[in-house]
């Protein structure tokens, strides 16, 4: 369990591409959601992996371009064919996705559309399938959709002895929040009504992962297979929980979009069975790390362009116990600074008032935290 690993960016998309990339989003090209879209020049976790014969698929929110160069859900403004850039292109052999955010449960009904295009019923809005929308509506819950074409992507690479990658990126609990019938009335009745819709679709998330772990063992394949779980950001909603988004940072200072802790440290855990004790790591560690701890463990090098992650491979076993450099960040034009201790905080902008604490604490262009006795950012 990584008590300090950070999400690459307070904000979706970004993150997404780091752990393709390995690199800040500042790099690659997409430094925050629906603008740019992942460079066709870099390369990505799949295409580094094909060196050593792997097969990856791509299932749920992609996040990192538009899927088609004729349309995107975020319409016209969005220029599709500027930003064309789907798992295919990006080295996934088999890819089940959406271009964004969709709702957690029944999500082909209009009442439930993400974006103008799905509250018309346009087909094109919500799942594509190796290039193509689907031709019928899915009805139920979007997490289980997800892990339906997971899961025999995997059972195919077993069966025909190939290696594989699985990027398996949930929409659950993105807006928009929509509750798990089921899950509601098993464990969520007499709550508040926002309260249960999030809440079961966590539930249902949980129970998809459950899904995933099961079909890992009943593969026989649970030992050799390292399984990634992390967030993208922070809790949607500020200064607090927002609608059917009732996402906590805890005490942690800030929410999605801040460069406080709350935007940006999230839940993770990293199960190798086969190789990694269970423990807790308290070394920062960041989603631009799985690429260069991927290589390091089959052994392939690096190209010459600047990464950003790390291998923590050593961290993960217990043999190292901190990181040794810093993990920078950028949001707008805030940016910070994180080390083993330290977090140096670099306010440009107002935002960042109404977007950390309830505007309540003063916040100063320059802030200097010592996060090993005050992880909670209250004194500068």
């Amino acid at each position: 369990r990584l008590t300090r690993f950070y999400a690459g960016a307070p904000v979706c998309s970004p993150t997404r591409g780091s752990c393709l990339t390995g690199r800040n989003s500042f790099r690659y090209g997409v430094p925050t959601a629906n603008t740019g879209h992942l460079r066709k020049e870099e390369i990505s976790l799949p295409e580094l992996l094909a060196e050593k014969g792997y097969t990856s698929g791509f299932f749920g929110k992609w996040h990192l371009g538009t899927l088609s160069p004729r349309f995107s859900g975020k319409g016209a403004g969005r220029k599709a064919a500027k930003n064309f850039m789907n798992p295919g292109m990006a080295g996934f052999a088999e890819w089940f996705a959406s271009e964004f955010s969709i709702a957690t449960y029944n999500p082909y009904e209009p009442a439930n559309g993400h974006c103008q295009a799905a509250r018309e019923g346009d087909m094109r809005a919500l799942f594509w399938h190796n290039g193509k929308p689907l031709e019928k509506p899915l009805p139920g819950c979007a997490s289980r959709m997800v892990t339906d074409k997971a899961l025999p992507f995997i059972s195919a690479s077993v069966r025909e002895r190939k290696p594989f990658l699985a990027v398996i990126w949930f929409h659950a609990p993105h807006l928009p929040v929509v509750g798990h019938p089921e899950y509601m009335t098993a464990h969520y009745r007499g709550l508040p009504d926002n309260q249960q819709h999030y809440f079961s679709c966590i539930t249902a998330l949980d129970a998809q992962v459950g899904r995933l772990r099961a079909h890992l063992r009943a593969l026989n394949i649970e030992e050799t297979t390292m399984l990634c779980f992390a967030s993208d950001n922070g809790p949607e909603g500020n200064p607090g929980p927002r609608g059917n988004s009732q996402g906590t940072a805890g005490k942690f200072r800030g929410r999605k979009r801040s460069l406080y802790e709350g935007g940006l440290r999230v839940p993770a855990v990293i199960e190798w069975p086969g190789t990694l004790q269970p423990r807790e790591v308290d070394a920062p560690c960041v989603s631009s790390d799985y690429f260069p701890t991927i290589a390091a463990m089959l052994e392939l090098p690096l190209s010459d362009r600047p990464y950003d992650g790390i291998n923590i491979l050593p961290i993960l076993t217990g043999e190292q116990k901190q990181r040794g450099s810093a993990i920078g960040f950028q949001f707008g034009r805030n940016r910070t600074l994180v080390t083993d201790r330290y977090k140096l905080v670099h306010n440009a902008g107002d935002l960042e008032r109404s977007r950390s604490d309830n505007g309540k604490a003063p916040v100063a262009r320059f802030e200097l935290y010592d996060l090993g006795s005050d992880p909670f950012e209250t004194r500068n």
